[in-house]
């Protein structure tokens, strides 16, 4: 009302100027208006264009999508080939050389990779119970075997082109499906562990003066390691004989096997004249021992052999052993079971027990040793 009454008493040239004047006014806020929605709608365009043509630009650049690692699943030992490269990048040691099975059992070479290969050694050669820090130490051996067989390239001993056979004369192997008939239902808690053993020493070998040792292991000793020279004949400097105080509760620490005399005769290929019903009566004396406490030299009969001779002809657990007659058999009486060469590894296990780590233990088995990575030499081959 007040708005109207106002208008009412204006004259009328002041009405026509107002509103002339309003709407010129108008004309120009109206332009005003205009000129600025173009400019906030150009604005918006010209975001929305730059959000679009952003992530273009950077995969571009990068030449595609970022790769996200994945993480494989648990290796299966049982792999039958090598791995296809899937192109991601891989990490700074190489691990996955494939190596050549001969399966004894099966008539057929198997291959699998690195540290798939050493699982199952592992897994053959060493009870899942013992420590972790001598699992470790046993792949450290295991692996250093097959990095130094690989390097040498001679395998003329093996049939079908394969590197190794799966057997006591080079390394015992499992595969998957074997693993899982022996362990039955404790299978996972049992390879979970392997595994982890053998992924953290992942790409290790033990060296002697740059190049990959003999690593030569062994179940029990009779409390002492043996020299290279007492048990093969050939000196090998980090092949010494030391103490291994740990085995004496190990299950094959003692044994005794009874045979024959006449099934004794025949295996060493002697003849012994008794002369009394107990003890050995004369027929059997021991010359030497070694630096390990085995037999060394032993005359049995009219026949000298070494304790090695003995201990493979008569299929003994150990050359540390004593003969007792009675009534026609022949009593041995054994300590320890294995050559007694290298790492025994039951006392791993009670080196690990005492809280040892896996380098030590092999330092210790193995005199004058380091860990190296089996890259700066199997790179030269692959």
């Amino acid at each position: 009302m007040f708005f109207s009454a106002v208008i009412f008493f204006c004259p009328v040239h002041m009405l026509n100027y107002g509103f002339v004047h309003s709407s010129q006014k108008g004309e120009e806020i109206l332009k005003q208006n205009k000129h600025s929605l173009q400019l906030i709608v150009y604005g918006i365009l010209a975001i929305v264009v730059v959000l679009l043509a952003v992530p273009s630009v950077l995969v571009s650049l990068s030449g595609g999508p970022a790769q996200i690692p994945v993480t494989s699943p648990d290796i299966h030992p049982d792999s039958h080939s090598v791995p296809a490269d899937t192109g991601q990048q891989k990490t700074t040691v190489k691990t996955d050389y494939p190596v050549r099975i001969f399966r004894v059992e099966f008539g057929r070479v198997d291959t699998v990779n690195m540290e798939n290969y050493v699982t199952g050694v592992v897994s053959a050669e060493m009870p899942a119970e013992f420590e972790p820090e001598a699992l470790k130490a046993q792949a450290l051996a295991a692996r250093t075997f097959i990095v130094g067989r690989m390097l040498e390239g001679k395998y003329s001993d093996v049939p079908k082109g394969a590197y190794v056979t799966d057997t006591v004369k080079h390394q015992v192997y499992y595969d998957d499906a074997q693993l899982h008939q022996k362990w039955g239902a404790s299978y996972s808690w049992r390879i979970q562990k392997i595994r982890q053993a053998v992924t953290e020493t992942a790409g290790q070998v033990i060296a002697y003066q740059n190049k990959p040792i003999d690593a030569t292991f062994f179940s029990t000793s009779n409390g002492y390691t043996e020299n290279s020279e007492d048990y093969w004949g050939s000196k090998i400097p980090y092949l010494r004989s030391v103490p291994v105080p740990w085995d004496k509760n190990a299950p094959r620490f003692d044994a005794t096997v009874t045979l024959s005399m006449t099934e004794f005769e025949k295996k060493l290929g002697t003849k012994i004249t008794m002369t009394a019903s107990t003890g050995n009566g004369g027929w059997a004396h021991v010359d030497s021992l070694t630096a390990g406490k085995r037999v060394n030299k032993i005359r049995i009969g009219d026949k000298e052999y070494t304790g090695r001779e003995v201990r493979e002809k008569l299929g003994l657990n150990s050359s540390q052993f004593s003969f007792q007659t009675d009534h026609g058999s022949v009593i041995i009486h054994t300590k320890g079971y294995g050559h007694g060469v290298g790492m025994s590894q039951w006392g791993a296990n009670g080196m690990a027990q005492q809280g040892k780590k896996a380098e030590e233990i092999v330092k210790y088995f193995y005199q004058g040793v380091s860990i190296e990575t089996e890259e700066k030499w199997l790179k030269k081959t692959s």
